[in-house]
């Protein structure tokens, strides 16, 4: 009598938990720069606290996040793309897309600036003088947002750096500003995570301001009819929180060395 008590109980604590646990964890792809910079790290735990959810952050190049995404592996989704993040959507895999936030891309490289390009607004004009001075590019490779803007920029300037000027990565945003910074280099960067490795690197900015460089963030619930076991209530509610007035100001308010490194932009419909 006394162990099929215990077993009954058991098996209610079980059952008790295994909801609770399943509603705790939410997955979020996300791309590079949201890690890098320390955003997530500074606004997640006041999302985690209110909610009792334990977000578990998979940072990658937008378009592997996109892919994580398609595939089902996470809930939720943020990254900046707007072409691919309108496609993931059109094709059924996501719902729920919002503006979120926003901040620009920037050209930085060596403090000696070899090309020339210094207090340059016009980014293909600067991409084509960086062609024609032959110094070296190191870029993303990766199919992430920022890698998707700057082969963009290589189409429309009609130009690209050809030979060993060009180095393709494959890598995250922070790892790459630390190859150019060993490689005295040019690349194509947020200015969240330069911010962040600004310090670490050395590198100087030497071309922004053009509006074709503005970076825009989106998130997107990942479409529950596709896959029966997505936390669609948990990514329904970090949507919520992100856009909230208090996720805005959140956004706001995080800074490195005094600078505010992404700017809310949700609007509501």
């Amino acid at each position: 009598m006394m162990k099929r008590f215990i077993l009954a109980i058991s098996l209610t604590l079980l059952g008790a938990q295994t909801p609770l646990s399943a509603q705790e964890v939410l997955r979020l792809s996300t791309t590079t720069s949201t890690e890098n910079s320390g955003l997530l790290k500074a606004i997640l735990p006041d999302f985690e606290a209110k909610t009792h959810m334990k977000v578990h952050v998979i940072s990658v190049g937008t378009g592997k996040a996109l892919e994580l995404a398609k595939n089902g592996d996470v809930d939720v989704t943020l990254v900046h793309a707007r072409a691919a993040e309108d496609k993931f959507v059109a094709e059924g895999h996501g719902i729920n897309r919002r503006d979120v936030m926003y901040n620009d891309f920037i050209i930085v490289g060596p403090t000696e600036d070899p090309a020339g390009l210094k207090g340059s607004k016009d980014v293909i004009n600067a991409l084509r003088k960086l062609v024609a001075s032959k110094a070296k590019f190191i870029s993303r490779g990766d199919n992430s947002g920022t890698d998707q803007m700057e082969q963009a920029y290589w189409k429309e300037a009609g130009v690209k750096p050809a030979g060993s000027a060009y180095v393709s990565a494959g890598l995250g945003m922070g790892e790459v500003l630390t190859m150019a910074a060993q490689m005295q280099a040019y690349t194509l960067t947020d200015r969240a995570t330069y911010g962040a490795y600004k310090a670490k690197t050395g590198l100087a900015v030497q071309v922004e301001g053009d509006p074709k460089m503005f970076n825009p963030y989106g998130i997107i619930a990942v479409n529950p009819a596709k896959y029966k076991d997505i936390n669609i209530r948990g990514a329904n509610s970090l949507i919520e929180w992100m856009t909230s007035a208090e996720g805005q100001k959140k956004i706001a308010d995080f800074k490195v060395d005094g600078q505010q490194l992404f700017f809310p932009s949700y609007k509501k419909q």
